[in-house]
């Protein structure tokens, strides 16, 4: 069993859990995840790694309630366990291949949505952490569900907020600041990366390509089995079939084809819905 040692809620559905996994930890880059089973009967659920700490043996992951699966795994409470934790899983983040003169000449933007924000978090913080200059934006309809913002701010050069709803920072989307930032503020970066809900990843890219700044993009929401055996995690990129879970999950956004991403994140719709009213069912019996 794989213990949960700390459990908080950052929004009433937007769950950070500490769990003990020595091995996995030590193994753990930025940009990889990981699966969780809440228990022998429960489905495989992949999960960015948004923290790890070899030397405590912990890796920190974010789980927010869409489903039944996503539930199980949020009612769980400290010493509590998962049944399976398997990774670390995907390829790291591009520029842990970078060498130490490529990074010295890096300056990056990284635009956070939502729930995307937490596996931004190590990436920033292994950047800051070897001097490479970071600006962080993050994004979400309204303020109540801006997460690690003082966790990000701690581990980046500049951290703007946004909101859709003006509530807090910048008022409207990531995409306008973003475009503020570079082409009224003057801001330079030499690379973008944007992680959050698929649409918000597509009109990001669109944005720095009409502003020449090169960006990737992670895909992690697209996965499923983790393995690249189911095939649900199918996207082209640049023409070419590649499989987010085992390829990536991260792309260059320039080549992804978004429209073919969302309709992919559609296909189990009925399913998920079925889940879902039968776990509320189970829930409504108190089993």
């Amino acid at each position: 069993m794989y213990q949960i040692l700390k459990k908080e809620m950052l929004t009433p559905t937007i769950c950070r859990m500490e769990v003990k996994a020595p091995r996995l930890a030590a193994a753990a880059q930025p940009g990889q995840f990981l699966i969780v089973r809440a228990d022998e009967q429960g489905e495989r659920i992949p999960l960015t790694i948004s923290d790890f700490d070899a030397e405590a043996g912990t890796v920190t992951i974010v789980t927010q309630e869409v489903g039944a699966s996503s539930a199980d795994i949020i009612a769980l409470e400290p010493g509590e366990g998962f049944s399976d934790v398997v990774g670390p899983l995907g390829l790291p983040s591009e520029f842990m291949e970078m060498g130490p003169e490529q990074l010295s000449s890096m300056r990056y933007i990284f635009i956070a949505g939502g729930v995307g924000t937490a596996p931004v978090y190590p990436q920033a913080k292994w950047l800051h952490a070897h001097g490479i200059p970071v600006d962080v934006i993050i994004g979400a309809k309204t303020k109540d569900l801006l997460i690690y913002k003082e966790e990000m701010a701690a581990v980046c050069d500049n951290l703007f907020l946004c909101t859709d709803d003006g509530s807090e920072g910048f008022h409207g989307m990531v995409t306008a600041l973003l475009e503020k930032l570079v082409a009224t503020d003057g801001r330079q970066y030499t690379q973008a990366v944007a992680i959050g809900p698929m649409i918000m990843m597509k009109f990001t890219t669109l944005t720095a390509k009409k502003l020449g700044l090169p960006i990737t993009v992670s895909l992690n929401t697209l996965m499923v089995d983790g393995t690249g055996m189911c095939g649900a995690c199918r996207v082209s990129v640049g023409g070419k079939t590649r499989f987010a879970c085992v390829e990536g999950p991260e792309f260059d956004g320039y080549q992804v084809d978004f429209d073919e991403a969302m309709r992919r994140q559609g296909q189990y719709k009925a399913e998920e819905a079925e889940a879902n009213e039968k776990h509320k069912c189970k829930i409504g019996r108190g089993k």
